[in-house]
């Protein structure tokens, strides 16, 4: 972790930490919001990327890249691809965020938009006829390195922290949570936090089998749809972790508490780790807690499934 750190220094923002005094005094708990969404791309998924892209070898790298992603992970495999200078393709589901398309391309990549069912054999295919390198967003050790260095820097900030709730989709990011916490704060508890409707991590891990993705997941956690990967399994399963899943509502509602409290713009899937402190409220009290608020990328096109 510590040289994942070392080598996205440069390219990545040291994000803030916040905290709400109206949250604490319901929680009776002290909590600490890392904000990813203030990160490069807007995102944690540019520390990821960056680690992965810059660790390619010079060979590899001059054929460029290749991702499929809902957005975030796109967005920041096309960021690290241009501090490199090398060519990128991102594969999308039909349908993503136009938010996160114009993001893309923005930073210079192309996008070809596929069923979301053909995602994994429509990039491999691209990337067989062009030589580009797959960046998986989770299923790559250098891109769990990268994503563990959010946890690092919040518990180089707060080492005193009791708790740690993370976001989960296709599990990078809590994976390299946990091997921070486990260098950092070996008696740190992590919890991932995951949508009601893509609960595949929560079966997995209740039934100690690595259970398949939910079939056309709908959640307007865009971010989180990903089934949990093999890699993730493995840490959460020896690390025993617990994850709580949110309803679609108690997902919108936290995000208008960022919006409408804490000022900031949180896209969903960000949104969800407060869902989950506020479904264990009752367990946090006295406690510290650490929490990984992902990114700040979204359209806003949930705010009117509920009155503002």
């Amino acid at each position: 972790m510590q040289a994942a750190a070392r080598l996205i220094e440069a390219h990545v923002h040291r994000t803030p930490v916040l905290t709400s005094a109206t949250l604490d005094r319901q929680f009776g708990s002290s909590v600490f919001f890392k904000y990813e969404s203030f990160q490069k791309v807007g995102a944690f998924k540019a520390r990821g990327a960056v680690n992965a892209v810059l660790s390619l070898e010079d060979g590899d790298a001059s054929r460029g890249v290749i991702a499929h992603s809902s957005g975030n992970h796109g967005a920041a495999v096309a960021y690290a691809a241009g501090i490199r200078g090398i060519g990128c393709m991102v594969v999308m589901p039909a349908g993503s965020s136009a938010v996160k398309i114009d993001a893309i391309r923005g930073y210079g990549a192309e996008t070809m938009l596929v069923d979301r069912s053909l995602l994994s054999e429509s990039t491999h295919a691209r990337a067989a006829e062009t030589g580009a390198t797959f960046i998986h967003p989770y299923e790559h050790l250098d891109v769990i390195a990268g994503q563990g260095t959010a946890a690092m820097e919040l518990l180089e900030d707060h080492p005193n922290l009791d708790l740690l709730v993370v976001p989960i989709g296709g599990g990078g990011l809590i994976s390299g949570s946990i091997v921070s916490a486990a260098a950092m704060a070996p008696n740190l508890t992590v919890i991932g936090a995951e949508p009601e409707q893509v609960d595949d991590a929560f079966r997995s891990l209740q039934t100690g089998i690595h259970q398949p993705p939910v079939t056309a997941p709908l959640s307007i956690a865009d971010g989180l749809l990903a089934g949990l990967g093999e890699k993730a399994f493995d840490i959460l399963s020896a690390a025993q972790t617990e994850i709580v899943t949110m309803s679609e509502d108690e997902i919108v509602d936290a995000g208008l508490f960022h919006l409408q409290r804490m000022k900031t713009v949180v896209e969903p899937s960000g949104a969800v780790p407060l869902a989950a402190l506020r479904k264990i409220s009752g367990d946090i009290q006295g406690k510290k807690v650490g929490v990984v608020v992902t990114g700040g990328n979204t359209d806003l096109a949930w705010l009117p499934s509920r009155p503002v």
